[in-house]
């Protein structure tokens, strides 16, 4: 694997009313537009620790956009504090994919970025937020969400879902049961997607967060399942982003 070493760029953007900053995540080495992995955060918002992650698709010839949905500054550590961030956004899907449309539009705008290039993953709520780009005909290439929500909008009718689509779920996620599963399926199937879903045995929520360890809320980090989906999310990204994928 080729050596790379990780610069970081704020990008400012707004939406609405609320300032927001994003991290582009590249290889110092990278010169011109680059395929671009938009990686969204969940309900604790943008974090550090995820722009560290998002480190781990430089090798594979990529650059990482680690964007903010909550506000510059803005994030939580209680369940109440994420619950307040999170709950305006799932009880109104539309804002939330008249935000997530922003973001794609601020990223395919960077001269950094290779804008006929773009994927997106997200984790916990970003998760669901990587289903609803999809769901709402967002201009990617492909999205993957890790342990994340998968129920749609309410009454919303399913529409054609031109991206590429993959999951990669804890079969005793709490959050996620299986019902969800099967029905996320026959969405998908519905609209047309080319999707694939990846269930680990033994694996709870937010099993890709090394801090994770609430293994009485069914949450807790696994090694080998985040191994396992980060191996699977190289193979869909390269489907994805590269020419021949």
């Amino acid at each position: 694997m080729p050596k790379t070493e990780a610069s970081r760029k704020t990008v400012a953007y707004r939406h609405g009313s609320d300032s927001l900053e994003g991290i582009l995540v590249r290889d110092a080495a990278s010169a011109g537009p680059v395929p671009t992995v938009m990686v969204c955060h969940g309900a604790e918002g943008r974090s550090d620790v995820l722009a560290e992650m998002s480190e781990r698709v430089l090798p594979w010839g990529y650059q990482a956009f680690v964007m903010d949905l909550f506000g510059k500054g803005v994030s939580g550590t209680t369940r109440q504090e994420l619950d307040a961030l999170m709950r305006p956004f799932l009880e109104d899907r539309d804002m939330l994919a008249d935000r997530l449309s922003a973001v794609v539009a601020t990223v395919a705008g960077l001269p950094e970025v290779d804008a006929a290039r773009i994927a997106a993953i997200g984790f916990c709520f970003g998760g669901l937020c990587m289903l609803d780009m999809a769901r709402t005909g967002a201009p990617v290439t492909g999205v993957a969400a890790f342990h994340g929500m998968l129920t749609p909008p309410p009454g919303r009718t399913p529409r054609k879902i031109d991206c590429k689509v993959a999951v990669y779920h804890g079969w005793d996620d709490p959050f996620a049961r299986p019902e969800d599963v099967v029905a996320l399926a026959a969405e998908l199937t519905e609209s047309g997607a080319d999707w694939q879903f990846h269930a680990f045995g033994q694996t709870a929520h937010s099993f890709m967060a090394e801090r994770a360890n609430r293994p009485e809320l069914g949450i807790a980090y696994s090694a080998r399942s985040a191994e396992r989906a980060w191996s699977g999310l190289r193979g869909f990204l390269a489907e994805c982003l590269d020419p021949t994928g």
